[in-house]
Parts: structure tokens; sequence; C-alpha cells
């Protein structure tokens, strides 16, 4: 049985498929049709709903698009859609910003707008615009256009008063608390033909998985919802790994980083900020702030799409996995994981653990470029991490991951090669370059031809080569410098 918060009424799901989703919940049984059907696919926004749950004891507000949220991830939380807003017949002060300014054109799209500001406002006291951009991200019907949903978010914190759910939240923590009162428990729902299981704990993980081979492993569900939405198939059997403890774990050791395999990318990149900037800027591309609260590292290695945003750069840091079954536990290199198209070294009775990543090493320079058509809310046509490390002039180390370029994230090793031992400069990177083909014979598709695909790498490779040789020269006071014409790093020498 799921129980959850609907708005602040406890509610349960009972004898209920659990292939279906939030947004199917919402409109078909509950009849509640504040959330709209865009895209059916996590990409409009307009379904978005706030999912509140504790974490340290406090309330946390997060927007998740519900028709790729599978009913099984509401267990433990409260669920508010924009018709939740409302205190009897006052709008929320988000609602009446939009009216104020304008912010609403046809509605269809609104409600999640609305939604987004909503946990925009719960996260931050104060109007920021980035984090406004970043919040809206997900949302891309701009009927009005931008300025007057921006000037709504202005609004929405002025003046600052207390809504229903500030007044409310200690007695909502108490609700939750009790809803998770027994926390050690295997959530589970069934129709009594699919079947959905939700351990709390790394061995009633891995007992599930081995009593149940064939089930499907899910996180969030933002990429295995899409079986059901848009491919109109069903899944028999789901294991939930969202509420396991050891799985959403983030700790950093004296050599690496260690990220639990179901524990979301948006929790994970304050930390990576610290260590690695560049691929946190390119988590904030990743998708849109509704997907990469719900989605996982574990989720977006395992599914080992060739076009997913982490492998590329985790290959590049010389990443690790721990798998784990029931029986053994073993670490495998992530460039070992891949073994062809969707297909990888994960055993049936296995999950991927953890995620480790080596700190940075001294003189090494991470770069990460993502290529989509969009700025936001987009998938890449080509996604490229260069680490180089450079001692004396020389490249020591080189690792290069790219997504896009073959049937799985691929390291460039006849690229690599090219580039150890030899000097830091435009000759090197030239040759390197030539090695790209060797390395990548793409695909065409919808998203950009293999031409393309081929010359933007290599573009890449010499926007890499020349803000690496910026930091150099920032770094050590180097005689290098960039000469601006020829777009090469040269030498005084």
């Amino acid at each position: 049985m799921i129980r959850f918060l609907l708005n602040d009424q406890p509610h349960a799901i009972d004898n209920c498929d659990p292939n279906m989703t939030v947004l199917e919940y919402l409109r078909n049984e509950l009849k509640e049709n504040s959330s709209k059907e865009g895209c059916a696919s996590g990409d409009c926004g307009a379904c978005t709903v706030v999912l509140a749950e504790l974490v340290d004891d406090e309330l946390n507000y997060r927007t998740a698009n519900s028709c790729i949220t599978f009913v099984g991830n509401l267990h433990g939380k409260q669920l508010i859609t924009a018709a939740h807003l409302k205190e009897q017949d006052k709008l929320h002060p988000v609602q009446q910003a939009m009216v104020d300014k304008h912010g609403s054109q046809c509605g269809f799209c609104t409600p999640g707008i609305v939604m987004s500001l909503f946990a925009l406002q719960k996260r931050s006291d104060h109007y920021e615009r980035g984090e406004t951009l970043e919040a809206l991200s997900g949302n891309l019907c701009r009927c009005t256009g931008y300025r007057p949903i921006m000037d709504a978010a202005v609004q929405m914190y002025e003046p600052a008063e207390d809504d229903q759910f500030t007044r409310n939240a200690e007695h909502t923590k108490k609700s939750l608390n009790k809803i998770n009162g027994d926390a050690d428990e295997v959530v589970t729902l069934s129709n009594g033909e699919h079947h959905y299981y939700a351990p709390a704990t790394l061995q009633q993980a891995v007992e599930l998985i081995a009593s149940h081979p064939k089930a499907r492993l899910v996180r969030g569900g933002t990429d295995l919802a899409l079986e059901v939405t848009q491919h109109l198939r069903t899944i028999p059997e789901m294991i939930d790994l969202s509420r396991v403890k050891e799985l959403n774990k983030l700790t950093v050791t004296d050599t690496e980083i260690v990220i639990g395999g179901a524990r979301s990318l948006d929790s994970s990149v304050e930390t990576l900020k610290n260590y690695y900037p560049e691929f946190a800027d390119m988590l904030a591309r990743f998708a849109a702030k509704q997907v990469r609260q719900q989605g996982s590292f574990g989720g977006n290695i395992g599914n080992a799409s060739p076009i997913g945003d982490t492998p590329p750069v985790l290959l590049a840091l010389n990443a690790n996995l721990t798998l784990k079954s029931a029986s053994h536990c073993r670490d495998v290199a992530l460039e070992d994981f891949f073994t062809d198209y969707r297909q990888t070294l994960l055993k049936s009775d296995e999950l991927i653990g953890d995620i480790l990543i080596p700190l940075p090493e001294e003189n090494a320079h991470l770069k990460v470029y993502k290529i989509s058509k969009r700025q936001d809310d987009d998938i890449s046509a080509v996604l490229a991490a260069f680490n180089l490390s450079v001692v004396d002039g020389v490249i020591s180390k080189a690792s290069l991951g790219f997504g896009g370029m073959a049937a799985t994230p691929k390291r460039a090793k006849a690229t690599e090669a090219a580039l150890i031992g030899q000097p830091f400069n435009q000759a090197t990177i030239d040759n390197a370059k030539q090695q790209l083909a060797v390395d990548f014979q793409p695909l065409s598709d919808m998203r950009a031809s293999s031409e393309y695909r081929l010359e933007v790498s290599r573009n890449l490779l010499q926007k890499a080569f020349i803000e690496i040789g910026l930091e150099l020269q920032q770094e050590n006071d180097s005689p290098l410098f960039v000469d601006a014409t020829q777009t090469r790093i040269c030498s005084h020498a």
C-alpha cells in the first residue's frame, strides 16, 4: 500500500497498477484536473506538481513531472498541485502574482509554471534571477513571453507572508513521520498482475533483486516511465531504489567522491561544484530541474544511453562503479561497464551501489561541453569531456569521454594516445583532432549528422586547448599566451 499526503489529507493507494503515473491518478481517479498533459515525456512541464518530503526533519519542496512519475514514488511524501494552493477564496501569492503581472494566456501550461515558482519560493526567501531561470527551465511554454512570468517571480516574495503550508508545517511533519513510522518496511503495490516494491535498506534491495531477477530497477523513473507513456508498454515488476538509505549517500574521502547509485543528480551538485565546477555547470543543463531532482546517477549510467550526459564526464574522470548483489560486491571501471548499445556488465542480480570519482589531481584540467539545440531541457547531440594534465608544457595524462559519438558512451583512446607525452601546442592538437575519426564513426540522426558530430568534436578539443592554455597562463604566470587571430597557444621560447 502507498501512503502519502494529498495536500494536507492522509491518502492511500492499494490494488492499483504500479504502471499508473501520478498525472493519470490525479486526472482519471481523483478527477483533479489542474495538472495538464502536454507531452507525457517530462519535457514541457505542464504537468508539474510539488512533492514535499522530510530531509533531516525539515520539509524539502521539489518539483516533479507527474506525467513520468509512477504513483509508487509518492509514498511518504506530500503531493501538492495547483488546485491546493488557494486558501478558501484567496489565491496563493504565487497565483496572485501571475494574475497581477499577466503571466497566463491560454492557461494550459500555467499550473505547471505556478508550481515551479511555488517550489522556488519554498526554497528561497528572495528573488534571484539565476535561480528563477533555473526553476522555470523545465516549463517550456511561454505564451506571454518571459517578462510577465519573471515579473510574477519578483512579486511573489512581496510582501513576505506565511501561507497555509508554512503555518501547517509542524502538522505536516508529524503526518509524514507517522506515514514513515515503519521506515524499514518494504512498501508494495500491486493490482494482482503487476507488482511494485520499494525497499528501505540495501539488504532488502539485493534480496528482492535476487528473487525477482526480471524486475526493472527504478529511482525517479524519468527514463523508464517513457516506456509506459511513449511506447505504451507495461512493466510487470518494478523495484524502486529511491528509499534505500545506503544508496542515497554522498561522502568525500581523502581520495574520492562516493555517490550512492540512487542519489539524485540535483542533490549532488553542490559537492561536485567544490571539486569539479565544470561538471556541476554541465548538470545545470541536464534536462530540467524537475528531472534532476528525480533522476539519479545510477539511473543515468545504468540505462546505458549513448547520449546520457553524466557518463562521458565520469569516463574522463576515470570513475569506477561498485556493483552489489546479495552474494557479492565487485568494482569495475566505468570504461569497461558499457559493452554495446544499451548493454552493460550489470548482472541480473546486481545493482549499481556507488559511483567512485577520484579527487582532482594536481596539474589536471577538466573541460566539459554540451552541444544541443536548446540551452535548457534538451538532449545532447554531442557531450565531450576533456581531462588533461599538463606538466612543464607537456601533456602527461589525457582522458577524453564522449557521448553521442558511438553506440555507447566512450573514451577516445586513439586521441588520448596522440596527446599523452606530447608538447602542449597547436601541432599536437591538430594531430589529435585527426585521431577522433579513428575513435569514432558517429551516426546521423534527428539531432545531428555524422559529419557535424565529428567536426564539432574537433572544435571542442580546440576550445579545450585554448581554455586550458589560458588557465595555465593565469596559474603559473607562464610565457604562454593566446594568439586570438590564430586561435592557438604560443610560446615566447
